[in-house]
């Protein structure tokens, strides 16, 4: 594909990668030819949700970079399995391979999963609370074999053990709350 050679035609090129990679075909699935384009500026509200491309497996990272609202009440961010349930209208029957949920009020950043309908137990224990008022931050969520490992602004924060064993069927995200997502990747 040619450089675009006019601002104008720039950001038409820029829109239309934009719209296939937060529209109906989802983010970005991260290989070499496309790691340049992986985190692109997006400025999107939430609710926000879209694909994964190939699902995930062990070595693919998302990226989620946000700003927290001005009077957070919570965020979460969501791996599904869009293919455990026909419906749309059924999503409380999706797997969740990893719900991260950052609740201000308590100052807890919470993770837990569903499975065939029903919830893990809660995991709660963060070393502190990465998430401030008005401030950027950056997640990071790495799949290993066994586990996801968290990041928040560049410091491993906890891991988090597969509960959905196919990670290939994770590929769906879903973020929802207090924020303002900037990018995605």
């Amino acid at each position: 594909m040619a450089e675009p050679t006019m601002e104008k035609d720039a950001k038409n090129t820029e829109d239309d990668h934009l719209n296939n990679s937060i529209g109906d075909a989802g983010l970005i699935s991260p290989d070499k030819e496309d790691i340049s384009r992986i985190l692109i500026l997006i400025s999107q509200t939430v609710p926000f949700k879209g694909r994964i491309r190939g699902g995930m497996r062990p070595g693919k990272k998302i990226i989620v970079m946000g700003i927290v609202d001005s009077e957070p009440d919570s965020f979460d961010v969501s791996l599904t399995c869009s293919c455990s349930t026909e419906k749309k209208d059924e999503e409380e029957l999706t797997d969740v391979a990893l719900k991260l949920s950052a609740r201000f009020s308590e100052r807890q950043f919470l993770r837990n999963a569903r499975v065939s309908g029903k919830w893990s137990e809660e995991e709660a224990a963060i070393p502190y609370f990465p998430f401030i008022q008005d401030q950027p931050f950056r997640i990071e969520i790495h799949c290993e074999h066994q586990r996801f490992r968290i990041f928040v602004d560049g410091h491993q924060l906890f891991d988090f053990y597969h509960k959905v064993k196919s990670l290939l069927t994770i590929d769906m995200i879903r973020i929802v709350g207090s924020l303002h997502i900037t990018k995605l990747g």
